[in-house]
């Protein structure tokens, strides 16, 4: 993706790393007043130099609007910026602020030149003019040019013959070494784009850049990041980001998904939340072809697989912009707005768990969606779309929120007039074809699918593939399609995953259960599957390169499918290059891949198996299409197997500015194939590929039918640069637009509809002339094949029922948040309910009041460690002395406690119990324990007394006394305690006694538990439990002390021990 940076980052880029001596250039840059006071500090030429001030914001053409102010002193500077500095201006009709400034020195020069770089799919391009400056006018028609090819270098002698002819032979070795280190700057730093006009030879005959813009391939930063610096990649001139934008932004940062948004007219009333980058651009197409532009309120996407929680943020984000009219204003007049939640047929995203964001989101604002009179269109197809549909239809009846809901058998666009007819009643819409007719059209009878791989043909029913990941999910779609063709053997030969491999892993052949090997590396998987003439690659942006750059290396692999998408344009380019070297056809970067019916799958194209199904690609068709966007892939798919006999082959190129192989390798080998009786070209924005298409139909070398549209025509009603879903989706000129492009293709011959809305039209009467003229013949539909369902989906679309192992009641990790007894582990931190109110959710599922939860800490903070003597951290001590590890040290521990270690706690809390429920006297309590020769448990202290009473006891009574209800069973115990201590001054209520006695008031009188639940806890264990728990705390403690202090193995001393063994043994003399 290309980012435009500031002018003073791309000088201050090229002073570092230029060789020294070559550049002369200084620059100080304005962000604020406040820098004013300190830069001459820190450039002091700023005092001595007569300057140049412009801003520095992306803007063109700055010296013609009176933005550039020359021959200033520092006072002089000053001024300017502080007069320029939060100044509204408007410039070629987009308004903006100025606030960010480049002060430079002014420089005496003789002439000017013009200097541009910038990068092409097979080399790079030097544009030259020796007349440069404000008035260089048209330099593509004007200058000269020097190609780079992808992988060399630009020599002086190169530079010297193609581009400096017209310069004086003085500064022809100057210039032509600057350019030559330009160059490899702009390559090493990963430039897409330098422009420098002018650009000056000054005294002394150093070299430099007057005005610069330039731009850097952002998929690069993992590799030079560290290169660049902080690198400031500012928003077009009057596109600052709004909050919302910035917080979809941050979102996007954090996940593997794709979350985009882009705020067009916030008073706008057609607002989209669009599935998929193609899909994103072909809904605002459709919105502006119908001439809505001027309602159009935002641009964006979500696509990836979002959580349902991310989805939620966006959708509450777009529905809180949508709801912000005063509409409790009686003199507002509220006009109805309409929520297109548009899609195509996702490949891998379940719909359902999407959608249910999007219901929480409307279920949050139903009141103001109601009051600002919000319809909602939904039009979506994918993983689990029926639940999600049927979901989103229960949720408009239920909110009574008017929501209007189709699947995949309504075309793509066609809720939009739909919508646009809620918002004016007065627009009408004759649609073509966007509902199929129904009729049942046969696959040719006479199709060969086995004919052998070549350049023409990639795949065939015995094709077998390696998949580069451990990419479980997208091998079994893979092989479900191969059992769907009754392929007879499977299509993926193995994976290779380097962090593990050399292991087999399970997956299914229809019923059956199968074994796939999976290596480490990539020289085994070949030598083992010679055979093997795919890889589907599904590394990441970061290691894409080097394992794809291995496969080239042998002979045996003829495809390969780049599924990453953000892999640098230069590391694309070298490859694309290597590929065509060795015959190696690449699907990619940035895509889902391709898919040939009846043949090959490439991972998860064509969506879920019973999708691939519906549309009939389980079996040939006569059609071929090409696209850019995988997504639209999938649309193309069910738009042909609705208005066609179906699809012969369809292979998604990929959405990156360069993929690995163009349209026209595909659509030349269509026309070369003669079971190919139609083609489909969905092309979009940006870049000049399709051109080539019109030649080719010229000249001939295209003859077969071609049906073509580019999507993007919504870019010409924007006022300023968006980002497309793609990387590639940007026109850098006029002939990059969408326009241009159709326009071009139909005065080429080829089929183009006026809209993307009527291009499932333009494909039926295609196709129909086609079967009327014989072209096409259409034989008997063959039985859709039945492919058995996955258990796991199967229970996730509520089809099968099996009874649980077992129940949980306590904690759900299902989601995408935990939840502990209904409460999000979120809400767990936001109202800081800490560890006991953690312990009141997981031991007694409820939240329990503060002091409760106060109580419980307490527990742990009193029973976490009574010294290193005690029977449990003498074993920790012991084991861990051993040599033992921290788990077996601490069960050594735990395993001590017991009725006569820890476990005075719970028989205090039975004894007392008891006996105040039986209506006993303290003294008569005392006696009937004398009778049955018992000690009271919970009373006595080896060292605790009256006269020296324990200060934890003391704590605990007073927080009791202090915030429990009631303390009816350790009050009882206190007046116990006034009857014991009489006998002896340390028979005292301990520490484990009014643990207990407490615990028992908490659970009783609390009225948080019923008695029956009071009851059950208490003897469920749940007081050996809290002592567990506070003294794991200490036994860790001592684990960790003893590790520290590299204490050995303990022996126990000999004086310590009696031993008392017999003087004689019997039977021994």
């Amino acid at each position: 993706m290309q980012k435009a940076i500031r002018e003073h980052d791309g000088k201050k880029l090229m002073a570092k790393f230029l060789p020294p001596g070559m550049f002369a250039g200084q620059a100080a840059q304005v962000k604020s007043l406040e820098d004013l006071e300190t830069l001459p500090e820190k450039e002091p030429w700023l005092l001595t130099s007569k300057l140049v001030v412009k801003p520095d914001q992306l803007i063109k053409r700055r010296g013609k609007n009176g933005l550039v102010k020359l021959g200033l002193d520092y006072e002089g500077a000053k001024a300017v910026c502080t007069e320029w500095m939060g100044k509204d201006v408007e410039l070629e009709g987009v308004k903006g602020k100025l606030n960010c400034f480049i002060i430079e020195p002014m420089m005496a020069f003789s002439a000017e030149y013009y200097i541009c770089i910038h990068s092409l799919r097979e080399k790079d391009e030097m544009l030259f003019y020796h007349e440069g400056g404000v008035d260089v006018g048209d330099v593509d028609a004007k200058a000269v040019r020097l190609g780079v090819p992808v992988g060399t270098k630009a020599t002086e002698a190169q530079i010297t013959d193609a581009l400096l002819a017209k310069v004086p032979a003085s500064e022809q070795p100057l210039l032509a070494k600057f350019f030559a280190a330009l160059y490899s700057l702009y390559v090493d730093l990963a430039f897409t784009y330098l422009e420098i006009n002018p650009i000056v030879v000054v005294e002394g005959g150093l070299v430099t850049p007057l005005d610069l813009a330039a731009k850097v391939d952002l998929t690069a930063q993992f590799d030079v990041g560290h290169m660049w610096g902080d690198l400031d990649m500012p928003a077009p001139f009057g596109r600052d980001s709004t909050p919302e934008e910035a917080h979809i932004a941050a979102l996007d940062e954090k996940t593997g998904a794709s979350l985009k948004l882009t705020v067009l007219n916030p008073k706008g009333r057609v607002w989209t939340m669009v599935a998929g980058g193609g899909a994103s651009v072909i809904y605002s197409d459709t919105i502006c072809d119908m001439g809505f532009a001027h309602e159009m309120s935002n641009y964006g996407e979500y696509s990836g697989a979002p959580t349902e929680a991310l989805t939620f943020e966006y959708a509450k984000t777009i529905l809180d912009l949508m709801t912000r009219d005063p509409v409790d204003d009686p003199s507002f007049e509220v006009k109805p707005k309409c929520l297109i939640i548009g899609g195509g047929i996702a490949n891998f995203t379940n719909v359902a768990t999407t959608f249910g964001g999007i219901i929480r989101a409307m279920k949050a604002y139903r009141d103001k969606i109601l009051s600002h009179k919000i319809g909602i269109w939904v039009r979506r197809g994918g993983p689990n779309f029926q639940e999600g549909l049927n979901a989103m239809k229960t949720a408009g009846a239920s909110l009574a929120i008017p929501v209007h809901v189709y699947g995949p058998e309504t075309h793509i666009t066609a809720i939009v007039p739909m919508a646009l007819a809620y918002i004016d009643p007065a627009f009408k819409y004759e649609a073509k074809s966007l509902v199929a007719d129904g009729k049942v059209r046969g696959p040719p009878p006479s199709v060969s699918l086995d004919k052998p791989e070549s350049a023409a043909v990639l795949f065939n029913p015995s094709t077998t593939s390696l998949v580069y990941g451990l990419q479980q999910r997208a091998v079994q779609n893979m092989l479900d399609f191969d059992y769907c063709c009754k392929r007879s053997k499977p299509s993926v030969a193995g994976m290779i995953y380097p962090f593990g491999g050399d292991n087999v892993q399970k997956f299914y052949w229809g019923t059956s259960e199968i074994l796939l090997p999976v290596y480490k590396d990539t020289s085994s998987a070949m030598s083992a599957n010679p055979t093997a003439s795919i890889m589907v690659n599904f590394a990441s942006q970061r290691s894409v390169y080097p394992s794809v750059k291995e496969a080239l290396a042998y002979p045996q692999i003829k495809t390969i499918a780049i599924i990453a998408e953000g892999v640098p344009e230069n590391k694309t380019r070298e490859l694309v290059k290597e590929a065509k070297e060795k015959e190696v056809t690449v699907i990619g970067p940035a895509t889902v891949g391709g898919i040939k019916p009846g043949c090959f799958r490439i991972g998860n194209t064509g969506g879920m198996i019973d999708n691939c199904i519906d549309c009939k690609l389980h079996r040939p068709g006569s059609v071929a299409y090409v696209s850019r966007s995988g997504g639209m892939s999938n649309e193309l798919n069910n738009i042909v197997s609705q208005h066609t006999n179906g699809v012969y082959e369809g292979v998604a190129i990929g959405g990156d500015r360069y993929p690995g192989t163009t349209f026209w390798d595909h659509l030349m080998r269509y026309e070369a194939n003669p079971d190919v009786k139609m083609m489909v070209l969905l092309g979009e924005v940006g870049g000049i590929e399709e051109y080539a298409i019109c030649e080719a139909i010229k000249d001939g070398r295209i003859s077969k039918p071609l049906v073509a549209w580019c999507i993007g025509t919504c870019s010409g009603y924007f006022n300023h640069s968006v980002s497309f879903g793609h990387a590639g989706s940007a026109a850098n000129s006029m002939l990059e637009t969408s326009e241009a492009k159709n326009a071009a293709l139909k005065e080429a011959g080829a089929i183009v509809p006026t809209s993307f809305n009527e291009l499932p039209h333009a494909i039926h009467e295609t196709y129909a002339k086609l079967v009327a003229a014989g072209t096409v013949v259409e034989g008997p539909e063959i039985e859709k094949p039945t492919v058995p369902m996955d258990y796991k989906w199967a229970m996730d679309l509520g089809l099968v029922r099996k009874p649980s192992a077992f129940v949980s009641t306590i904690c759900d990790d299902r989601k995408e948040e935990l939840i502990y007894a209904g409460m999000e582990i979120g809400r767990v931190f936001e109202e800081n309910i800490g560890i006991g109110g953690v312990v009141s959710l997981l031991w007694f599922r409820r939240k329990l009041p503060p002091y409760a939860c106060q109580f419980l800490e307490m527990i742990l903070m009193l029973t976490a460690d009574h010294g290193p003597a005690v029977s449990g951290a003498h074993n920790t001590i012991v084991t861990a002395r051993a040599g033992k590890d921290l788990i077996s040290s601490l069960c050594s521990g735990l395993l001590t406690i017991g009725p006569r270690f820890g476990g005075a706690i719970d028989g205090a809390a039975s004894m007392f119990s008891q006996a105040v429920d039986q209506g006993l006297s303290p003294q008569a309590f005392i006696d009937k324990m004398r009778d049955e020769k018992k000690l009271v448990m919970g009373i006595g202290h080896r060292i605790k007394s009256l006269e020296n009473p324990d200060k934890r006891v003391e704590i605990l009574k007073k927080f009791v006394k202090d915030n429990f209800p009631k303390s009816q069973v350790l009050d009882f115990a206190i007046q116990v305690e006034k009857l014991t201590t009489r006998k002896k001054s340390n028979l005292i209520l301990n520490v484990d006694g009014t643990i207990g006695c407490s615990f028992v008031d908490l659970l009783r009188y609390s009225g948080l538990f019923t008695p029956e639940e009071a009851e059950t806890y208490l003897n469920s264990g749940v007081l050996n439990g809290l002592f567990v728990l506070g003294r794991s705390i200490g036994f860790i403690g001592h684990y960790l002390d003893q590790k520290r202090l590299k204490q050995g193995l303990y022996r126990h001393p000999w004086d310590d021990i009696c031993y008392m063994l017999p003087t004689k043994v019997e039977g021994c003399d």
